[in-house]
């Protein structure tokens, strides 16, 4: 019986399309958001790089925006994730390799980060805007794919505390700032670039490094610039392809910091063992692990018995980049639920425009630019270290910034998610993959009580950090009575800080809070600053998200935040 004769059981009917093997049309689906511009299309970006400093580097910006933005790209993140990173031990000859195999889709991102200088450029290419321009860069890249920035963050942030010890730098420092990528299991010496990775943590500390238990023996001369042998563990090696790695060894003169290579100079493999991956819950196209030091070579990098000031410098780099990834974490979690809801119908109405979902995204779209200006004014900050002022701001800030912007991601994205309903939890899906790296940055390089406690240092060691913190907030002072009301209720808090730790979280929050509001006064539109104070700054409201109260304009939040795409 032919596909298109009716059954015999079936009353006749002329639509012989009913009995087709197609059962239905596709409609109400948004396009898949591809082949767009990150930078052109997201207004908040554009402003504060022009704001920050970064009105050079635009085109370059736009460009790079096009390219983060096409489907080829997009379409990396998917695969290293898909094709999780394995280790071998030993060749099939059984000589030790310690390789760790990842995709090529993994690879290829980490030659578009090296190439554009995400690694680099504000070290190679220092002056007006280049750690703003960097952080824009960042900012896009990072929502492709954020695990494989792991080792492009840790290969930025070393260049600090590996100009503590001037030898090595001479040795390293071109090819750490060479802006190509050279993933090759080699003797370094055999490599015109590398890559550099850290490894502090250990099993009985954690957090608290200074309780570590591996021991560094001198080769024969002792102190900064000279050779170590290295015996111990590390729980924690992030990247551990990296072709060397910051780590904290003890000394007879205390805790103190060094470089170690994969190879030792005469292209042997240097024995620090790798013996596990880790199994993580995110961040899966990268590799993190677990390592043996047996007498692994290193170099005392600074002063001996100083390794936890040596290797800060490199930590506050790192967290800067986790405000960062956070920032671009949430960017792409608006942009992904306004784009669904511009495009989805339901109850007779696209979602965008029912006023419940518009609540909800406004909402969504607030955190994420005023995550997006406070990481942006670091970065300027960053660029202008030659300033008291700025010198300040940043050593506060930065703790602040990371605390809070890290932790305010895992429910953002949980949120827009929701916005997209059921698909949005498949794993064809950038959402799934947003959401299990959400609490990655900010538990890495610091958790949030120790943020709070390196506030907490900050304002003991230099008080005057807190001076230039609340200047720089009063500079929105008299634009709003919100504001206002909350900077001084803030200032009063900190009058007295003897039991600081105890109460750490909750000014912490707020002095986030009124550092955003104070940017978002400044620079940003006006709903978006009535609609940030209005549900910031104000008691009053739900914990969720979704609570902007009658009378904020949410329709002109969206229009800046929603991507125009299909």
């Amino acid at each position: 019986m032919s596909a298109r004769q009716p059954r015999p059981d079936m009353p006749s009917t002329d639509q012989d399309d009913r009995y087709l093997a197609t059962t239905h049309e596709v409609f109400n689906q948004p396009p898949v958001l591809e082949n767009y511009n990150l930078f052109q299309q997201d207004i908040a970006l554009q402003e504060a790089a022009l704001r920050e400093g970064a009105k050079s580097a635009t085109a370059d910006l736009k460009a790079f925006g096009a390219l983060a933005g096409a489907a080829e790209t997009i379409d990396l993140g998917f695969r290293a994730n898909a094709n999780k990173p394995t280790f071998n031990t030993h060749d099939r000859f059984g000589h030790r390799v310690d390789e760790v195999d990842f995709h090529p889709a993994y690879h290829e991102l980490m030659r578009i980060a090296f190439d554009n200088g995400l690694h680099s450029s504000p070290w190679s290419q220092p002056g007006q805007g280049a750690h703003v321009t960097r952080a824009a860069k960042y900012y896009m890249h990072s929502q492709v794919e954020a695990a494989h920035c792991c080792p492009v963050t840790m290969t930025f942030a070393a260049i600090p505390s590996i100009r503590k010890q001037p030898e090595l730098a001479a040795d390293w420092e071109a090819r750490i700032l060479a802006n190509d990528y050279d993933p090759r299991n080699l003797p370094d010496s055999q490599k015109s670039s590398v890559t550099i990775g850290m490894a502090m943590t250990e099993k009985q500390g954690g957090s608290d490094v200074r309780a570590n238990s591996t021991k560094a023996y001198p080769v024969a001369a002792k102190g900064a610039g000279q050779a170590y042998e290295l015996a111990g563990h590390k729980w924690f090696v992030s990247a551990p392809m990296c072709d060397a790695f910051l780590v904290l060894a003890q000394t007879q003169g205390g805790l103190s910091c060094f470089l170690m290579p994969r190879w030792r100079p005469d292209g042997t493999k240097n024995p620090w063992q790798v013996q596990r991956l880790k199994n993580k819950m995110g961040n899966i196209a990268n590799a993190s692990s677990e390592a043996e030091l047996r007498g692994a070579l290193a170099w005392m990098v600074g002063e001996e018995g100083r390794g936890v000031p040596t290797i800060i410098e490199m930590v506050a780099m790192t967290r800067f980049d986790c405000m960062i990834g956070s920032s671009a974490g949430m960017r792409q979690a608006v942009a992904q639920a306004t784009h669904h809801c511009r495009h989805r119908s339901a109850f007779g109405a696209r979602l965008i425009e029912q006023p419940l979902m518009q609540n909800v995204l406004a909402d969504l779209a607030l955190e994420s630019e005023a995550a997006l200006a406070y990481t942006m004014r670091i970065a300027r900050a960053l660029d202008n270290q030659d300033r008291e002022h700025e010198r300040l701001l940043a050593r506060l800030a930065t703790p602040v910034g990371k605390y809070w912007i890290c932790k305010r991601t895992p429910n953002h994205a949980y949120e827009a998610m929701e916005c997209i309903g059921g698909s949005g939890v498949m794993e064809d899906c950038i959402m799934p993959r947003l959401f299990r790296e959400s609490p990655v940055n900010a538990i890495w390089e610091g958790s949030g009580n120790v943020q709070c406690l390196d506030t907490l240092r900050a304002l003991q060691k230099e008080p005057e950090t807190l001076d230039a913190f609340f200047r720089e907030a009063a500079e929105a002072k008299g634009a709003d009575r919100r504001f206002d009301q909350f900077l001084a209720q803030l200032q009063h808090d900190f009058a007295d800080i003897s039991d600081f730790q105890y109460r750490a979280r909750n000014l912490v929050d707020r002095m986030a809070l009124v550092m955003q509001a104070s940017l978002l006064i400044r620079h940003s539109d006006k709903a978006v600053t009535d609609a940030f104070c209005a549900t910031r700054l104000q008691s009053g409201g739900g914990m969720n998200y979704g609570n902007l109260p009658s009378g904020t304009d949410p329709v002109a939040i969206l229009k800046r935040a929603t991507p125009v795409v299909g």
